[in-house]
Formats: structure tokens, C-alpha cells, sequence
């Protein structure tokens, strides 16, 4: 989707801005109310996952995170 910004915050959440949806793996949409900006647990130790609820902060999650290239695509058979 254009427009769309997903910013990995070092010690914290995966950070959602823009233009998007979220569903479960049966495709089911997770009512947003009307929110343009969504923060994801990264820690597992969320109460409201996969969203934020701040468990990072009182667990010490640790986790830094760099931009960096990924690896091209592996050729399917």
C-alpha cells in the first residue's frame, strides 16, 4: 500500500504509519477505530498483541536494530 511507513524502534515496538490494514492469518480485519499510527509488540510480553502495550519498557526488552540490505529472493522450483 502507498504510503506507508513501518519504523523497527530499537528496544520497542514496530511502528505503523499511513495507509493500511491488519488481519489475522484467517484474513480477518482487526478493527483500528478510525487509527492511522499503530504500534506492534516486538518483546511477547504484550497484553494486547500483537499491539503495543508498553511490556517492553517494564520487561528491559533489549534488541538494536540497523537498517541493512536483505538477501535477494530464493528462486523458487
Amino acid at each position: 500500500m502507498a504510503g506507508t511507513k513501518v519504523t523497527v524502534f530499537n528496544n520497542g515496538p514496530i511502528r505503523i504509519e499511513g495507509d493500511f490494514e491488519i488481519v489475522d492469518q484467517e484474513g480477518q480485519k482487526f478493527g483500528l477505530g478510525g487509527r492511522s499510527a499503530v504500534s506492534l509488540c516486538r518483546c511477547g510480553h504484550s497484553e494486547t498483541k500483537p499491539f503495543c502495550d508498553g511490556a517492553h519498557k517494564r520487561q528491559n526488552f533489549v534488541n538494536q536494530i540497523a537498517a541493512r540490505e536483505l538477501a535477494p529472493p530464493a528462486a523458487k522450483p
